[in-house]
C-alpha cells in the first residue's frame, strides 16, 4: 500500500530508486581476466553472475530466497565459490559451481558450517577461515589432498593472504586481545606438518610476526601479483590514519609509502607490480591515485566528486571503479570515462544533493551532511544516523535518504566519534562509553541546526539500522526531549541479552569496546543499553527486526519490547524472516513503506 499522505508520483519515485536494478563491481579471475564475476539485483533478490567478456555472455549463478552476497572466482576463473548461508543468518559453507555452470558443490566438505572468516584462493592450495562460539580456526586445502587445521584460537583470527607462488600465508590475530587492531604472522606454508597442527608465536613455520602495539592495527592488503615477489602491501595508522607500507617478506624489510593526502588510504596493486592503486576517503568523499613504486609519483585519476566504492585495475592497466554521488545513481565505469557494466532496464531516478556541515562538539567539530527538501525551513527532520559504528555516512547515492527527502523531510547524516574517516582518535573516542559519545555528537548536530533554523525541534525524527538502530533506541531514552519518534532498525535492544546471543566475533569486539565482558564490566553495559533507560521513552517508537539476526538477535529486541510493552509505551514492531537486513528488493520495499508510514503519522512534514 502507498505511504499515506504521499501522491502515487512521490510512492513511484522513491520506490523506483529502490526496484532500479544495480550491479557490482565486477572482479575477475587472475590468470584469466576474461572471465568475471558481479552481483546483481535484476531478478529482484540480490545474487551472483558470471560474465565472460569476449563473448559477453552473462549467466545468474546463485539463485536463493534470501539471496547470495559474498562469492569470488578461483585463480584459472574455472570456478566460483560462493557463501551459502541459511536465510540471512551468515552461518554457513563455501559451495562451488563452474563458471560455465553445472551442479553447485560443497567446495571442502571437511571444514563444517561456520561463520567465515577469509579465503584465499590458490592455484595449489586453498585458505579458508571460519569462526563459531569456541573461536577461530584456520584450514590449509592443498587441491587433492586431506584439509589439515594449521591454527585455532579462542580470539577472533582470518585467513588474510596467500602469496603469488602460495609459500607464505598470512592470517590476522588478536591474541594481544583486542580484534580492533589486529596483529599479522606469516606462515611458511611448506613447512607446514602434513596433519592438523597448531600454530603458535614459536613454531618452526611462522616465518615472520608483525604487530604495532596496543591501539594500531596492521590489515595485510595483498601480495604482489609477480610471481617470486614477497612484498606485502599492509595498511597501518601509526601516525592515527589509515595508511599504507610495504612488508618485504624475502628480507623482513618494510618501507612506508607516506602520502601527502590528508584522510584514510587504502590501496590495491597494479597486475604487473610496478604500481598502487591508492582509495583515499577523505570528509565524506572519495578519490582514486596512481602511485607508481619506483619513482614515487602519485598522480590522481579522473573521478567526478562523489564516492568510489570500489575499484580495480586491469591486466592492460586500465582503471575499473564503481561511483555514484548523493544525486547520481551508481555506475561501473573506466577511470577514464566509458560505462563497463550496466544493469538492464532504466536508471533510477535522480536525488537530491547533501550540503556539508562542520558544528562544534564536545570532542571537536563534527562532520554532518544535511538535505534539504523543497520550501523554507524549519523543517521536519529525519536524523538517519550510520551502522557500524566504524561506518560513516558519504556523498554517495541513498534510496532511503531521498525517500525521506521525497516525503517532505529534511535528512541530517552524522559523522559521530566512532566513525571512520577521521582519523583513529576520532574512531576510538566511543571506547568504555559506547552509544553516549556518539549521541553527545549527534545532539551538537542537533542543536546547532535548530539555531540555524533548519531543524524544527518539535518535529525532529531519529533512525537508523544496526548499530544506528542501537543510537535509536538509546537516543529515544537518555533524550526523550529531542526526539518526536524512532525507527529502530536491527537494533542492539538489550546489551546483555545481545552479548549472551551474537556471533562470538562481536563478543570478541564489545569486550574490547566495552573494557571487558558483562561479568567483569557489567555497569559499563548496563550504562549503554537501551533497556537501562526505557521507562524515560516517551516518544512513539518503531522497531523493525530480523529472525535470523546473528548480529543483532531477536530475543534482546522481543526483551526491549516487552519493556515497551509493560511500560504502556506507544511501539509497533516490523519482522522479517532474514537475518541482518534483507537482500530481496520488495522486502526492502516494503521496510521503508513501514518506516515512512510510521514517520507520516507521527511527525508531520
Amino acid at each position: 500500500m502507498d505511504s499515506p499522505a504521499l501522491s502515487p508520483e512521490i510512492t513511484g519515485r522513491w520506490q523506483a530508486r529502490f526496484r532500479a536494478p544495480r550491479v557490482s563491481l565486477p572482479d575477475w579471475a587472475e590468470d584469466a581476466p576474461q572471465r568475471s564475476l558481479f552481483a546483481s539485483d535484476v531478478s529482484g533478490v540480490v545474487e551472483q553472475y558470471t560474465w565472460d567478456r569476449d563473448t559477453g555472455a552473462q549467466r545468474q549463478v546463485t539463485d536463493r530466497p534470501n539471496g547470495t552476497l559474498m562469492a569470488t572466482l578461483s585463480p584459472d576463473g574455472e570456478q566460483v565459490w560462493w557463501f551459502a548461508d541459511t536465510d540471512g543468518d551468515e552461518f554457513g559453507v563455501w559451495r562451488t559451481q563452474p563458471f560455465t555452470g553445472g551442479e553447485d558443490v560443497v567446495a571442502v566438505p571437511e571444514v563444517g558450517p561456520a561463520y567465515p572468516a577469509g579465503l584465499e584462493i590458490g592455484r595449489t592450495l586453498t585458505a579458508i577461515g571460519r569462526s563459531t562460539d569456541d573461536g577461530s580456526e584456520l584450514w590449509v586445502a592443498p587441491h587433492g589432498a586431506t584439509p589439515r587445521v594449521v591454527y585455532r584460537t579462542p580470539d577472533t583470527a582470518s585467513v588474510d593472504a596467500l602469496s603469488r607462488d602460495e609459500d607464505r600465508l598470512v592470517l590476522s590475530h588478536s591474541e594481544h586481545g583486542d580484534p580492533r587492531y589486529p596483529a599479522l604472522r606469516v606462515l611458511d606454508v611448506a613447512a607446514l606438518p602434513g596433519e592438523d597442527c597448531q600454530t603458535e608465536a614459536d613454531s618452526p613455520w611462522v616465518v615472520a610476526e608483525k604487530w604495532d602495539g596496543e591501539g594500531l592495527g596492521l590489515h595485510a592488503l595483498g601480495f604482489s601479483p609477480v610471481p617470486g615477489d614477497l612484498r606485502l602491501l599492509v595498511g597501518h595508522e601509526r601516525r592515527g590514519r589509515e595508511e599504507l607500507l610495504l612488508w618485504d617478506l624475502a628480507d623482513d624489510a618494510e618501507t612506508e609509502v607516506v602520502l601527502d593526502l590528508p584522510g584514510d588510504v587504502t590501496a590495491g596493486w597494479y597486475p604487473d607490480g610496478s604500481a598502487l592503486l591508492v582509495g583515499h576517503d577523505h570528509a565524506a568523499r572519495s578519490e582514486l591515485y596512481r602511485y607508481d613504486l619506483t619513482t614515487g609519483t602519485l598522480t590522481q585519476l579522473d573521478t567526478p566528486r562523489g564516492v568510489v566504492r570500489g575499484a580495480t585495475a586491469r591486466p592492460d592497466g586500465s582503471v575499473e571503479l564503481a561511483w555514484s554521488s548523493s544525486e547520481r545513481p551508481p555506475v561501473i565505469r573506466r577511470a577514464d570515462g566509458p560505462v563497463v557494466l550496466a544493469a538492464p532496464g532504466d536508471e533510477p531516478p535522480a536525488a537530491y544533493p547533501v550540503e556539508d556541515r562542520w558544528v562544534p562538539g564536545p570532542g571537536g567539530d563534527v562532520h554532518a551532511l544535511l538535505v534539504r527538501p523543497a520550501g523554507e525551513g524549519p523543517f521536519a527532520t529525519a536524523f538517519l544516523v550510520h551502522g557500524g559504528p566504524e561506518s560513516a555516512d558519504d556523498d554517495s547515492y541513498r534510496a532511503r535518504r531521498a525517500a525521506y527527502v521525497d516525503a517532505g523531510y529534511a535528512v541530517v547524516h552524522v559523522n559521530y566519534r566512532g566513525s571512520s574517516g577521521y582519523g583513529s582518535a576520532w574512531r576510538d573516542a566511543l571506547t568504555g562509553r559506547p552509544g553516549l559519545t556518539e549521541l553527545e555528537d549527534v545532539a551538537a548536530a542537533y542543536d546547532a541546526l535548530v539555531t540555524e533554523g533548519v531543524v524544527d525541534p518539535a518535529r525532529a525524527l531519529l533512525s537508523g539500522g544496526s548499530w544506528g538502530g542501537f543510537l535509536t533506541l538509546l537516543g529515544l531514552g537518555t533524550q526523550p526531549d529531542r526526539w518526536a519518534a524512532g525507527i529502530a532498525e536491527v537494533p542492539v535492544a538489550d546489551y546483555l541479552a545481545a552479548y549472551e546471543d551474537e556471533m562470538e566475533g562481536l563478543r570478541a569486539y564489545d569486550r574490547a569496546l566495552f573494557g571487558g565482558s558483562p561479568e567483569e564490566v557489567r555497569e559499563v553495559y548496563v550504562r549503554s543499553s537501551p533497556l537501562t533507560y526505557v521507562d524515560a521513552v516517551t516518544a512513539p517508537v518503531l522497531v523493525v527486526a530480523g529472525a535470523n539476526d546473528p548480529r543483532c538477535p531477536i530475543r534482546q529486541i522481543d526483551n526491549y519490547l516487552a519493556a515497551l510493552e509493560a511500560g504502556g509505551k506507544d511501539h509497533e514492531v516490523y519482522r522479517f524472516d532474514a537475518g541482518h537486513g534483507s537482500l530481496v528488493i520488495e522486502e526492502t520495499i516494503r521496510q521503508v513503506e513501514v518506516a515512512l508510514s510510521f514517520a507520516l503519522r507521527h511527525v508531520t512534514p
